[in-house]
């Protein structure tokens, strides 16, 4: 069986691996390298954590995608999940409803009272009456590192071939994927999963249930020994709205910074080059909530850009030709965290097996385009 996969980001390689590992050949081709540096998930770290505040599906299941992330490292015989811990912060009442939630899959977890936030973190302002969940086995990978472990994965597989910087310009239900210079590549099956450029090879009935989103992220350098001294974890919900949080330096990285508020719609991507406005908003807000803040110490903004459906608010999944091809229009760090999981349940499709449950409802319940709608992108 032959494969086309669309996409040299996370869930672009790790379905790639899978499908090689279920012997099938595989064809993945990018419009940039590979892996793509412009994907959004080529990034410098990105939490993996299992707590979801109130949602114990979705806790459940990324539990299950933390082991996933060890298993792929294992696989590459490489590092790059680093356990320095994960920090939610929520209201009192409510740390023992989640702490109770999170144990339950298995992953180990403390809870801290306001008392304890303070003492251990005096480099956090949090809100009063504020708690929080510790888990200690949840924590960073480094988003680059493992990207680039993956493409020397493939490049080692004589079962896979690599278009790098060939643009794909249209993806028809018979599995012909279409590209820039005038060629032509056919697989028994294929699948898009190219980010926020999967909305450009989308039927217009599911492109215009997509929103693009664009978020602005600070990288910090605090001169103080603070942040590396009290072993601070990646840390979600600061603010009174709970919708701010922090990465911390994991080998040799900047803290990063951002904000649900640093979030907004825009209609296409003109770049990661973060807006002044932007910028400065997230430096306002941290001021309140990192002790010491020096905004000079902020050494780089920049953007990303993320589609969420308008119907789930996360990823979408789509079969667009009676399982000959599989459109997966990415969601943010949504999509890294749960990675493993979407790359087999796109496996198990692609290859004709029955797809693993991945816990998340549009990746296990995809949408069924209606035949007449099965024309070329």
């Amino acid at each position: 069986m032959r494969i086309v996969v669309v996409g040299g980001g996370v869930i672009g390689l790790i379905t790639a691996m899978e499908c090689v590992r279920a012997g099938a050949r595989v064809d993945l081709v990018d419009q940039g390298g590979i892996p793509s540096p412009s994907a959004t998930s080529y990034d410098v770290h990105r939490v993996v954590r299992a707590l979801h505040r109130g949602d114990a599906a979705l806790t459940t299941a990324a539990a299950r995608a933390h082991e996933g992330w060890l298993d792929v490292e294992r696989r590459l015989g490489a590092r790059f999940y680093h356990p320095a811990g994960v920090l939610t912060a929520m209201a009192a009442q409510d740390v023992e409803t989640n702490y109770t939630m999170v144990t339950a899959t298995g992953m180990p977890a403390r809870a801290l009272t306001a008392a304890e936030l303070s003492a251990r973190y005096p480099q956090i302002r949090f809100e009063p009456g504020r708690a929080a969940v510790f888990e200690p086995a949840a924590g960073a990978v480094l988003a680059g590192q493992a990207l680039l472990r993956l493409a020397r994965w493939m490049r080692d597989q004589p079962a896979v071939r690599l278009y790098p910087h060939l643009r794909v310009v249209a993806v028809d239900g018979a599995g012909a994927v279409r590209l820039v210079d005038g060629t032509a590549l056919a697989g028994d099956r294929v699948i898009v999963a190219a980010g926020p450029w999967s909305r450009d090879l989308l039927p217009a009935e599911l492109a215009g249930d997509l929103t693009l989103q664009r978020q602005t992220m600070l990288s910090y350098a605090p001169a103080t020994s603070r942040w590396a001294g009290a072993g601070t974890p990646a840390v979600l919900g600061l603010g009174e709205s709970g919708d701010a949080w922090l990465m911390p330096p994991v080998a040799g990285t900047p803290v990063r910074l951002s904000a649900g508020s640093a979030c907004r719609t825009v209609p296409e991507m003109t770049g990661s080059f973060a807006p002044t406005q932007w910028r400065d908003h997230l430096i306002d807000r941290f001021a309140t909530l990192l002790a010491d803040f020096d905004p000079a110490a902020v050494i780089g903004a920049t953007d990303g850009y993320y589609l969420t459906d308008a119907a789930s608010g996360g990823p979408l999944l789509a079969d667009l030709g009676d399982g000959m091809v599989w459109m997966y229009a990415a969601c943010g760090g949504m999509s890294f965290k749960f990675a493993p999981l979407i790359a087999q349940a796109l496996a198990d499709r692609a290859v004709g097996r029955p797809p693993r449950q991945t816990g998340l409802d549009s990746i296990d319940r995809p949408r069924q385009l209606a035949a007449r709608h099965r024309q070329p992108a």
